[in-house]
């Protein structure tokens, strides 16, 4: 996965960055430049994504078992170390270091930025599980900041503050929507919402992060709504209730060509692949077929 970006592995435990550092390790206890990490702590704060690995971790004394998902943070002057207990196993994982001043720069615009932080001292808890969809969103936003690290694209720097401030805010948002789950009149309240959005905007843009903008709640949650509520995603959804409504249209006698352009969809090639897909028949041939049952009520529908 993405072999390129990989970081050769290093026991420095020092920034050589004012602000922060990333790295992505692939490594076995038998690679060579593979050597582990005596128990130290850090003057800045460690976000540690485990992603694969028999794996346990040390800290402050109390050992830890890691399964792929787990986030680890680490705040400043604590105690730790990771221990690799299969050497046949890949171990691959993301390490993230973000100085203190850089985390106070980041209070001063909002404290949503160190909510994290701020509860990983206060409780000592310092290990959170992702499930697989989150723990993926997770990891496409690291990947972006390490391929534009890696870029020399213009606007690179400017670019790379973004990725880190919407990684860390991304951290940050994510732990707490775990840790405050809403309730169930509220899941509902929100579901019933959402349904209602989509049906009054077919020819709109819904996409999940369009509606994650309009609702104010991650488009992991909405996702997560849909999937238990209907068993569906949300782009199934909104493709159901697209065609169902080109379909209608089309029966009333609207053109093939402006039904579908009327309820969102871009082209006519994705339009006519999901309808054949969802009706058995292509569009035209759905129209032909009514207009016969129409003419003549003794054809079978």
């Amino acid at each position: 996965m993405k072999k390129n970006l990989q970081s050769t592995f290093s026991p420095r435990q020092y920034m050589l960055s004012r602000d922060f550092e990333i790295y992505y390790y692939n490594d076995t206890f038998e690679d060579s430049h593979y050597y582990g990490v005596d128990s130290h702590a850090h003057s800045y704060y460690e976000f540690y994504f485990f992603l694969e690995g028999n794996v346990s971790i040390n800290i402050n004394d109390e050992i830890l078992s890691l399964k792929p998902g787990d986030v680890i943070v680490i705040p400043p002057h604590v105690q730790h170390y990771a221990k690799l207990l299969d050497g046949k196993a890949p171990y691959r994982r993301f390490v993230f270091w973000i100085s203190e001043e850089y985390c106070n720069q980041l209070l001063q615009i909002s404290s949503d930025y160190v909510y994290l932080m701020q509860q990983v001292l206060v409780t000592k808890r310092y290990i959170f599980h992702y499930d697989v969809i989150a723990f993926n969103a997770l990891q496409s936003k690291v990947f972006r900041l390490i391929e534009e690290i890696h870029s020399e694209r213009f606007g690179k720097e400017t670019q790379i503050t973004l990725c880190v401030n919407d990684l860390i805010l991304h951290l940050n948002r994510t732990i707490y929507e775990k840790e405050h789950p809403k309730s169930a009149h509220e899941e509902q309240h929100l579901y019933r919402s959402l349904l209602q959005f989509i049906e009054d905007h077919l020819d709109e843009d819904l996409s999940l992060d369009s509606l994650s903008r309009q609702f104010f709640v991650s488009k992991y949650h909405i996702s997560h709504v849909f999937k238990d509520n209907l068993g569906l995603s949300v782009h199934q959804f909104i493709t159901k209730k697209r065609l169902a409504m080109c379909r209608d249209a089309i029966l009333a006698q609207t053109s093939i060509s402006e039904a579908y352009l009327m309820y969102g969809f871009k082209d006519y090639s994705s339009f006519f692949r999901a309808f054949k897909k969802e009706y058995g028949l292509s569009p035209k041939e759905y129209k032909e077929l009514f207009s016969r049952e129409h003419d003549d009520p003794s054809v079978a529908r």
